[in-house]
Formats: structure tokens, sequence, C-alpha cells
């Protein structure tokens, strides 16, 4: 493992994770839009994380005598929560209100996108933390060096 792949791994996990943040902002920002660009309410979004460059088996494989590192963490898709359904509110005198007085509102949970929101800033420092480990072990073999 190379002095910089670590940097790198750290790096693209604080990456990942801070859009992982923008997203979960959108979805807060969005919690009572009831009209989107498409005429529907807003709908929540989930970001989903893969391997980055992911290495095939075979070449793991060939080269069993190396230690098979990974190679951090990407955005693998954003979709939309159609699990969810929306939130109906009574609310007559709203203008999205259908027929019979209800209000779709988006399937935003505040409460579920704060947990999201802990879960994405404790990963984030978990990353900054691990970056800050690597950087200090650089600094000491450095040091080392010198003597």
């Amino acid at each position: 493992m190379s002095l910089f792949q670590s940097f790198n791994i750290n790096a693209s996990g604080m990456t990942a994770q801070r859009f992982r943040m923008d997203v979960i902002s959108e979805n807060v920002a969005n919690v009572n839009t009831t009209r989107a660009e498409d005429g529907d309410p807003y709908r929540r979004k989930i970001v989903t994380f893969g391997e980055k460059e992911v290495t095939p088996f075979s070449k793991v494989l060939r080269n069993t005598r190396e230690a098979y590192l990974g190679n951090g963490v990407k955005v693998t898709s954003v979709q939309e929560d159609y699990d969810t359904d929306y939130i109906m509110k009574y609310d007559p005198a709203h203008p999205d209100a259908d027929e019979n007085g209800y209000v779709s509102y988006p399937n935003v949970n505040i409460v579920t996108e704060m947990t999201n929101m802990i879960d994405a800033s404790r990963s984030y420092e978990a990353n900054a933390t691990a970056f800050e480990s690597s950087k200090a072990m650089a600094l000491k073999g450095l040091e080392l060096g010198k003597s």
C-alpha cells in the first residue's frame, strides 16, 4: 500500500459523506414542497454507496501474494424513495388539496433525516480522524528518516 493510498481512501469517504449530507439537506429543505417541477409532491432521495474501482476477483486471485486493499468509496446512485407513501394532511384551503380536502406532502420524515445526518456526520468525522492518523504516521516516518 502506497503512502498516499490511505489518503485517497479517506478522502473518498469524506467526499461521499459530504454528498450524502447535501442530499439529506435537500430532503429537509423540501419537507413542505407539495408541487415539484413534475407537478407531484417532492419525493425523498436516497444515496447508495459502492466500492470505488472494484478489482475483479480473477485479478485478486492471481495476485494472492499481495494483500488486497480497497480503493475507497463512491456514490453509485441517488434514487427517489418509492417505498414510503406521501403524507396526507387535511387542509381544504391549501391550493394543492384534492377534491376531499387532503394535501399530499413529501414522504420526508424529519426524524429519519436527522438520524441520517448524524450518521453521515459521524462517518465523515471517522474518515477525517483516519486521515489525520495517516498523516501523523507519514510525518513520523519522515522524522525517523532524518535521524
